[in-house]
């Protein structure tokens, strides 16, 4: 793939919220994900400056996207698991220099693999 194609979406959310963010995704465009789990570490002063309680179990999701939709999955994800929202997620895009082992994606091609003979 050619260099700063693709950005990597990192969105953090409360626990359980993670097929929140994947479907938010899928619909703007993104093909899949990965989720890590996590515990956050935010202080008495944070959950002051953004008015919310703060769950320290959470979900990191990481999405790798084309530079074409990222503004599309960063407005579904702030739309659907925003701080907002019940998942209060935040996200954040960074770039990619270089990325390998993608296939094209095209619904229409889409095949099963072949059996082994």
């Amino acid at each position: 793939m050619a260099a700063n194609s693709h950005e990597l979406i990192i969105c953090i959310v409360n626990n359980g919220f993670s097929d929140t963010v994947m479907d938010a995704a899928k619909d703007a465009g993104a093909r899949g994900g990965t989720v890590l789990n996590a515990r956050g570490t935010a202080n008495k002063e944070a959950e002051s400056f953004f008015h919310i309680a703060i769950q320290p179990e959470k979900e990191v999701v990481m999405i790798l996207v084309p530079l074409n939709v990222k503004d599309a999955v960063l407005h579904a994800l702030y739309e659907k698991a925003g701080l907002d929202t019940m998942g209060q997620g935040i996200a954040f895009s960074l770039p990619v220099d270089n990325v390998v082992g993608l296939t094209p994606w095209k619904a229409t091609e889409r095949k099963e693999p072949e059996e082994k003979k």
